[in-house]
């Protein structure tokens, strides 16, 4: 059940990076993404993250994001954080974005580094606080250099972790002792965006994971989550270690909606793999990658006779 966030884990251990599905006809299929948000839930996700890349953000459109929050909020209730992308290298636009996803009932936002014009510190700095201050829903940032082609400095964060506002970051910098340093100077939750650094931002104090692989090894990552939390170090690396073939399947060609929708036609979650361009559905190729990379972690079993996912 959701709650006032907490500088704490403010959304959570756990939370997916969400696709969208699409029909055939590559339109926003808001029922299925409404299945997809209860399943997320009911393995464990404590939060779901919509419009981000994975979410296909950058080719779906404001009612289509909107019209997303929506469903996924009737969907899960206050069983879990649901936020929302609001990323943009326009900043009146993410500013936007942020008050449509509050109108439609996000609990939170994700807002992601401007990417391509790379500003500098203090444009970073402005453009967060300009969108913080746009709604009252709690921020999560997100640091993504091998996408924005800017980082966020450690002068940034500690102005910006000032902010009422900002309560967490999902860093995807690969850097676990800046991570370490940052989360300790400011205060925020610190949230993994590489799926294959869980433990390591866990043993570092970071919050937990904000995750593509969760889509289909979510109940494993919770079990992670609660081993690590009951002092368990050696359970949690047992539970961590089977997850590993769907990490390097959904994370390793850096198509990561591509290979997830592929994943969850494989599994029957999903009728389809479609995309819209400019990615396109993963080949037949790539769909068998995925599916022995599913049979590895011992899940094709799994969604033939719905039995958990833990390991």
């Amino acid at each position: 059940m959701t709650s006032a966030p907490t500088h704490v884990r403010p959304f959570g251990a756990v939370l997916t990076a969400m696709v969208t599905p699409m029909n055939v006809a590559g339109e926003v299929d808001l029922d299925a993404a409404a299945r997809l948000a209860k399943r997320l839930v009911d393995d464990g996700n404590d939060g779901l993250v919509l419009s981000g890349t994975t979410g296909e953000s950058p080719v779906t459109h404001a009612p289509e994001k909107a019209d997303l929050v929506r469903a996924v909020v009737d969907a899960v209730g206050d069983r879990a954080f649901v936020l929302a992308g609001a990323g943009s290298n326009d900043t009146v636009h993410a500013v936007r974005m942020a008050e449509q996803a509050a109108e439609a009932g996000a609990h939170g936002l994700l807002v992601v580094s401007p990417y391509y014009s790379r500003p500098t510190q203090e444009g970073l700095y402005r453009h967060f606080a300009t969108v913080a201050d746009a709604t009252d829903l709690p921020v999560m940032l997100y640091d993504v250099p091998g996408r924005t082609c800017v980082r966020i400095a450690a002068s940034t964060y500690e102005r910006i972790a000032r902010h009422p506002r900002v309560v967490a970051t999902k860093d995807a910098t690969g850097d676990v002792a800046a991570a370490a340093r940052l989360a300790a100077e400011t205060g925020l939750a610190w949230y993994s965006g590489d799926d294959s650094l869980l433990l390591p931002f866990l043993s570092v104090g970071g919050a937990g994971i904000v995750s593509v692989s969760a889509h289909v090894v979510g109940a494993a990552f919770a079990e992670v989550v609660r081993r690590w939390d009951a002092g368990d170090t050696a359970g949690a690396l047992e539970a961590f270690l089977p997850t590993l073939p769907v990490i390097e399947a959904m994370n390793g060609a850096g198509a990561q909606a591509v290979m997830v929708k592929a994943a969850l036609e494989v599994l029957g979650v999903l009728d389809n793999r479609e995309l819209r361009l400019p990615n396109v559905a993963a080949s037949d190729v790539d769909v068998a990658h995925v599916r022995d990379a599913l049979a590895a972690a011992g899940l094709l079993e799994d969604a033939r006779t719905g039995a958990p996912t833990l390991p």
